[in-house]
């Protein structure tokens, strides 16, 4: 269909929805459903219980292997895959708007879908992962990548909203499920910066290649090419998902021993027996039992809302001053050239704070880094608050930009790290996740603000997020715990209440 319309433009807008179109839709909702369903594991109660007796001994010094590097790379790639889908989107904004004949306003609803989709994707994902495992959540984002590139044959508008936000659950839920996957594997002496590093490069990549590919293409395809992309770069992940390893821990605690053992001795770990503590059977039927989301166990509810919070207040930052920002300083008299200067300035601020966070967070703290990263965001506000309400002479308008970028960006870099290292195995996948869910929740905020024309003018709004920022700073340096070379295994130690009524026979 798109092709016939090729002497149009690749214009699709005021054709019918065929038979045919409508029925493929169903079957790729049938599709996915089908292939969750095959990925959900087959539990084994005996063997849970069997394993529960049973740890990894990770080599938690041990060098880097070949098996370690291999994994960071194949999670690079899939996370430049995940990013480039929402990137997207604001290369196809200007195309759709000619092609559709409507305002911005309207058009602006393809972004809100789209984050609306990562704050559901991030939460059901986050769920999926700790009961399917961490590489089949990542097969399952694949295909959904796949069934979603029809979004490039829609004639309607509304068509490709509805599909955006199916796009937006898929790439939502991938990222905290990776860095669920690196915590798990990675020796800890290199944990805290291959996360980082890894994070930060598949968020740099995505960008770079949504913006590189839409270049080169547009001009000869139109704007729907950008959703055709989901096609082949959705089975190139589900390819290289073979060469994925689940997390060992994972799988020992579904009963899968043996897989176990032969994924830890790629990593030059190995499983050892452990005490009999007579909870064996309790801790396999509780690791994969109903737990809240977030959760909020009471050994967890400090550490969930402090992050929670923090998330929050990032995605105010980063989806809605930093985007009005711009506006309000070409309205007070900036120019576009002079305004163009400074967005490309702070470009090449954010590029190696990626670097500076992954040396902080493995070289000197976990917790005060993100503490830092928190404190140089509200600094940017401040300054950006004493901008807006100075009459006379001011400050320019690079430094608090900067202050902003390098603070978002650090707080970006090391916040998901983080809570995937403040979370047991059991519900890693679910803290990640709400984590994850928060920061893009904040973004929804923010863009409905905007859609709705209600969003408050940059002076008051950067007051305002100083609030919750500050409070932020606060809860992580008063509850946040430091993960810099902890071993993962201490967390399963710090059972919940219900573990522990399990435990001592309550």
């Amino acid at each position: 269909m798109v092709w016939m319309a090729r002497d149009m433009g690749f214009q699709l807008a005021g054709m019918p929805m065929d038979p045919a179109m409508i029925g493929g839709m169903g079957l790729i909702v049938v599709g996915v459903a089908v292939a969750g369903f095959g990925l959900l594991p087959r539990r084994n109660l005996q063997a849970e219980a069997q394993a529960a007796r049973v740890h990894v001994s990770a080599a938690e010094d041990a060098p880097l292997t070949a098996a370690h590097w291999r994994l960071m790379a194949l999670l690079v790639i899939a996370l430049v895959i995940d990013v480039m889908k929402p990137a997207s989107l604001g290369f196809v904004v200007p195309g759709m708007i000619r092609e559709y004949g409507v305002p911005k306003s309207t058009v602006a609803l393809l972004p809100f879908a789209a984050l609306a989709g990562t704050v559901a994707g991030s939460i059901v994902w986050g769920l999926l992962a700790d009961i399917f495992g961490r590489r089949a959540s990542i097969l399952l984002s694949a295909v959904m990548f796949v069934g979603t590139s029809i979004c490039g044959a829609m004639p309607s508008l509304w068509w490709n909203i509805a599909m955006c936000f199916l796009m937006g659950a898929a790439a939502g839920g991938m990222l905290p499920v990776a860095y669920a996957l690196l915590a798990e594997s990675m020796p800890s002496r290199h944990r805290g910066w291959s996360m980082v590093l890894i994070g930060g490069l598949g968020a740099v990549g995505g960008y770079l290649a949504a913006s590189g590919l839409s270049a080169a293409l547009q001009p000869a395809f139109g704007w729907r090419v950008m959703w055709f992309l989901g096609l082949p770069t959705g089975l190139i992940l589900i390819l290289l998902n073979g060469a994925i390893p689940e997390s060992a821990r994972f799988l020992l605690s579904v009963g899968r021993v043996e897989e176990a053992h032969a994924v830890l001795r790629r990593f030059g770990a190995r499983i050892i027996a452990g005490p009999d503590d007579g909870a064996a059977d309790a801790e396999a039927g509780l690791a994969h039992g109903p737990v809240a989301t977030p959760p909020l166990a009471r050994n967890h509810l400090s550490k969930t809302l402090s992050l929670s919070i923090v998330a929050l207040t990032w995605g105010l930052v980063n989806f809605g001053l930093l985007l009005w920002l711009p506006a309000d300083l070409t309205a007070k008299g900036y120019s576009m050239e002079a305004l163009s200067r400074l967005l490309a300035l702070s470009a090449l601020i954010a590029a190696p704070t990626v670097f500076l966070s992954a040396f902080l967070y493995s070289r000197w703290s976990t917790k005060w880094s993100l503490v830092l990263m928190i404190g140089i965001m509200a600094l940017g506000l401040a300054l950006v608050l004493h901008i807006e309400t100075t009459s006379g002479p001011s400050l320019s308008p690079i430094l608090p930009m900067a202050l902003l970028i390098v603070g978002s960006n650090g707080v970006l870099a090391i916040l998901l790290p983080y809570a995937a290292e403040s979370y047991p195995l059991r519900v890693r996948g679910r803290g990640a996740g709400w984590v994850a869910a928060c920061s893009k929740f904040g973004g929804l905020l923010a863009q409905l603000l905007a859609i709705l024309a209600a969003a408050p003018a940059v002076g008051p709004a950067a007051g305002l997020i100083m609030i919750p920022t500050l409070l932020a700073m606060v809860l992580i340096a008063w509850f946040g715990a430091e993960t810099r070379g902890r071993d993962l295994r201490d967390l399963e130690a710090d059972p919940s209440p219900l573990l522990a009524t399990a435990r001592s026979g309550g």
